[in-house]
């Protein structure tokens, strides 16, 4: 079951569901438009090898920045975050779609699901368009779809559970 603006409203006074910082205009009739952070990392054109089981120096792959606009270049996969910390409870997953004005750009964003429980800002895969397009930070960009489950999952431990700004795989980021 897909909730609606209601039941968005009623999970957040009960405290069920969170969103830091929460402005009441994200929230829409079937979802939340989730806004652009300011951290960015264009993927690099490369022939180096990324080997998930000795992946390196993480600038061998990704230009990683801040700034309050970013220029998406043609046909470039870049990742971005979210402004909002999301934390979801474990009987609602979310299911993430670039807004339609967006999209209606060229750029694209894969299907990305945020599993029940997690908590965090999302790390969001952009693929530009045939023409350069400009983002601002703070731009309502994505819409997040929040599924109610039938049966709670098991509570989320993954990696990136607690994640602000840009979070690069998980193969980058060494023990201990």
């Amino acid at each position: 079951m897909i909730l609606s603006d209601n039941e968005i409203r009623i999970l957040l006074r009960a405290g069920e569901l969170g969103i830091e910082p929460l402005d009441e205009e994200i929230i829409r009739e079937n979802g939340l438009d989730l806004r652009l952070g300011s951290s960015y990392c264009i993927m690099k054109d490369t022939d180096k090898i990324l080997d998930p089981r000795n992946p390196g120096d993480p600038n061998d792959y990704y230009d990683c920045r801040e700034a309050n606009e970013i220029i998406i270049p043609p046909r470039t996969h870049v990742l971005l975050h979210t402004l909002e910390y999301i934390r979801l409870p474990s009987y609602i997953a979310g299911l993430v779609n670039l807004r339609s004005t967006w999209a209606r750009t060229g750029i694209y964003v894969p299907a990305t699901v945020v599993d029940a429980g997690f908590e965090g800002e999302l790390t969001i895969e952009v693929i530009g368009s045939q023409f350069p397009v400009k983002l601002y930070q703070g731009e309502r960009f994505l819409h997040l779809v929040l599924v109610k489950m039938g049966i709670p999952a098991s509570p989320y431990s993954g990696t990136y559970k607690g994640q602000r700004g840009v979070r690069l795989p998980k193969f980058f980021v060494r023990p201990g």
